[in-house]
């Protein structure tokens, strides 16, 4: 774990930026005695920290870049995003932030104390895909809130404290990289199980049959490296069937093939990409760059594809960053993508 600890506000600053968001940060009123501290350590795609900052201040964020939790120790926290109204965190409520809204901190107040979850989106995407057992469309609209003081978010706050907890010994079996990645999964599934968010109740239904073994090897890959050049025959040899065997399991219990299923997984990454880029003002990004990272080698029925998924030019959403969820698929492929959830065979 990094300790930080600082008397002045702009190496706290700094010390913010590198570690979280670059941050504009004004005091309020009188800033006498102010003194910061911040404990923070990396757990895969995750940054968790413990923060104290001892004054009274504004802070003004750009867009994050991350989805990020905020549970409060002591104190308040004022804070608003573009598009939502103005909420007050507190040791009852915490907050969770959307990674593509403007942020400010109206007001930290000089007794706050908050645990901060930062989450690489990627990380948290192909996790929900994983729970779910189908690509993802669009990103995870979270509510603003979270209730820590009863079930599943008492529960989890409880876990993220752990955690920052055991990443300040360096000798506790959190730190040894066998535990690190479970713990990463875990604090992930716990968020996605105890916040309200459009895939909630999917997540909560009761857990339809495995499947079978060969079926969810071939899932598992395909989620985890999606941009290899995969055929049958590879894929069935990672199932450990025939190319017929493993086509009929995927129909029977996915209720598509395994290209198809590829197909989606392709498309939702290259669409976060190009939203990414548009969102970021990444220079130099193009269609094609994307489209190659994700597999797809013929550019024109790369751009069908997208267009028929998620009803607008792959151009068009590299140029405008969508805010709304992207059109739903045919009805046949709709349902096909509902069957079944991964979650009870993980």
């Amino acid at each position: 774990m990094h300790t930080f600890r600082s008397a002045d506000l702009d190496e706290t600053r700094q010390a913010i930026g590198e570690r979280f968001y670059p941050t504009r940060i004004e005091p309020l009123g009188d800033p006498g005695g102010f003194e910061s501290r911040m404990d923070t350590a990396r757990l895969g795609s995750l940054t968790i920290g413990d923060l104290v900052l001892g004054a009274d201040l504004r802070m003004r964020f750009g867009e994050l870049g991350h989805y990020h939790v905020n549970v409060l120790l002591g104190g308040t926290l004022a804070w608003r995003q573009q598009g939502r109204a103005e909420a007050v965190a507190t040791p009852q409520r915490g907050c969770v932030l959307d990674p593509a809204s403007v942020t400010r901190i109206d007001r930290w107040s000089r007794d706050c104390r908050l645990l901060a979850l930062k989450i690489e989106p990627d990380a948290l995407h192909r996790q929900l895909e994983l729970l779910l057992g189908r690509p993802l469309r669009g990103s995870v609209d979270f509510a603003p809130e979270i209730d820590v003081t009863r079930g599943a978010g008492r529960s989890w706050a409880r876990l993220l404290s752990w955690a920052v907890d055991q990443a300040r010994d360096a000798d506790a079996l959190a730190a040894h990289p066998v535990m690190a990645a479970p713990l990463q999964e875990t604090l992930l599934n716990g968020l996605l199980l105890a916040s309200d968010h459009p895939y909630r109740e999917e997540l909560a239904a009761p857990a339809p049959p495995l499947r079978p073994a060969p079926v969810k090897r071939v899932l598992d890959l395909l989620h985890a490296h999606p941009e290899h050049p995969h055929t049958a025959a590879s894929l069935a040899a990672v199932a450990q069937v025939g190319v017929r065997r493993l086509q009929e399991g995927f129909r029977d219990h996915v209720g598509t093939t395994p290209t198809a299923y590829l197909r989606g997984i392709r498309l939702d990454r290259a669409r976060a990409d190009l939203a990414g880029a548009a969102a970021g003002g990444a220079a130099g990004v193009t269609v094609a760059d994307v489209a190659f990272r994700w597999g797809f080698g013929h550019l024109g029925r790369f751009a069908a594809a997208y267009r028929a998924r998620f009803g607008e030019s792959p151009s068009y959403t590299l140029r405008h960053r969508a805010d709304r969820p992207p059109s739903p698929r045919k009805a046949d492929e709709d349902r096909a993508e509902r069957i079944a959830p991964l979650r009870a065979a993980l």
